[in-house]
């Protein structure tokens, strides 16, 4: 079994090579190809991954190479974990949205359009050369904004599925705390990337008690301080929203917030630097503390169960992914993307039933899916009006003079990722 990770020189790989080192007989990889045009970062990523492979005893053979078209060739699946313009436009998409008093976020609002008008271009060209040299392979997009982005990949008729550690996350938590095994652990996870609620925690299946409104009542204050939302929040919805909905539930709060403070990006730029130097160290052959503040959480053991599952071998049957909603949620076009669990196997994912949502969260998925859907345009066709017109529409803009605002401002910060532009 070949994988290849576009992106690989990212200092997210060593996560994800540690559950392939732990997971190795869930997901026996045989070549591990880590793809990334920063060669200099690649080695030392490479070198380390070679280190944790090699501690374990694991078997396979990791390579490192710039050359694209090289590496994803022959692979059984391809993931994608790369950032367009790095740590630096990743600064630009949180800071400039806030000089229009809208939030400045990399996967949400104005700063999530910049980041899906210099992505998707990029994905498409490299699936298209995935298609080329393997067309049996599949995608698996952990690249944000994952539902734009894996809805840009389907509509192109690729193998695709998209990835987020959001709800594994809650996940681990909730098996840690209840004293169970986290496959014993099945969420009720319904939404859009970056925009779902946990309506349920079963225990043993689809079909297993609903032990959330007990979690809520012994652990909600917990839940409410990791949330940054107030407890009665949580005790009046009933349900757990994830920390994305922080920036709907409470907009101006985090515009303040985010005003006082370095960005995320210039944390994570500094985190990445002394990760690297780490990563540089040859007496280390672990994934560093470190790593654990630099995001990620259980990307690796995901990733590993979903390409299990999609390439025939242990995975769960049931996970959580980004894929074409194909009448799951009704008030929703069939070829929207929505985050929800599904049955996972060769064929790709098909979703599980959903109950009928209350409109307090269907219409936000509503929105919120029009918008994405006139971003995938502006993405994919380009121009100042498809700009526009999809930050008009973005729930957490809605004016026509911020919209205005942004667009010039997007435009400007990104020139040289937009080739309309």
């Amino acid at each position: 079994m070949k994988l290849a990770v576009v992106g690989g020189g990212s200092t997210y790989t060593p996560e994800l090579i540690d559950g392939f080192a732990r997971l190795r007989e869930v997901l026996p990889i045989e070549e591990l190809v880590l793809v990334d045009p920063a060669a200099e970062r690649l080695e030392l990523v490479g070198g380390l991954a070679r280190r944790i492979f090699a501690k374990v005893g694991h078997p396979g053979r990791i390579v490192t190479t710039s050359d694209l078209d090289a590496g994803v060739e022959g692979a059984d699946a391809v993931l994608l974990q790369l950032r367009v313009g790095g740590q630096a436009a990743r600064n630009q998409d949180e800071t400039w949205p806030l000089e229009c008093g809208c939030v400045g976020q990399e996967t949400t609002g104005a700063g999530g359009l910049a980041k899906a008008l210099r992505t998707v271009p990029v994905v498409l060209d490299i699936a298209e050369r995935v298609r080329r040299t393997n067309p049996d392979a599949w995608i698996i997009d952990f690249t944000n904004p994952v539902g734009i982005v894996t809805r840009a990949l389907l509509q192109a008729g690729h193998k695709a599925v998209g990835l987020c550690n959001v709800a594994i996350g809650f996940q681990r938590r909730w098996a840690s705390a209840l004293g169970v095994t986290p496959s014993q652990v099945h969420l009720d996870h319904v939404g859009l990337n970056h925009l779902t609620w946990e309506f349920g925690v079963r225990i043993g299946g689809p079909e297993g008690e609903n032990v959330l409104p007990k979690i809520l009542a012994e652990g909600g204050d917990e839940l409410a301080d990791m949330l940054k939302l107030p407890r009665s929040v949580l005790d009046r919805l009933g349900v757990v929203p994830s920390y994305y909905l922080r920036y709907f539930y409470a907009h101006d709060e985090v515009v303040r917030e985010l005003g006082t403070k370095p960005s995320r990006a210039a944390e994570v730029a500094e985190m990445e630097r002394q990760l690297l130097a780490m990563y540089g160290d040859p007496a280390l052959d672990e994934k560093p503390e470190l790593l654990a503040k630099r995001g990620g959480a259980y990307y690796s053991e995901a990733a590993v169960d979903l390409a299990a599952s999609l390439l025939g071998g242990g995975g769960s049957p049931h996970q959580v992914v980004n894929t074409y909603n194909n009448g799951t949620l009704p008030f929703l076009p069939d070829d929207a993307v929505i985050e929800v669990q599904a049955q996972v196997g060769r064929d790709g994912a098909t979703p599980l039933a959903v109950p009928a949502l209350d409109p307090l969260y269907s219409g936000l998925i509503s929105h919120v899916t029009a918008y994405e859907d006139l971003a995938l345009q502006a993405a994919l066709h380009g121009g100042r009006d498809r700009v526009f017109k999809a930050l008009l529409a973005h729930p957490l803009i809605g004016q026509y003079d911020a919209a205005e605002g942004l667009t010039d401002r997007l435009i400007a910060h990104n020139r040289e990722h937009l080739a309309w532009a």
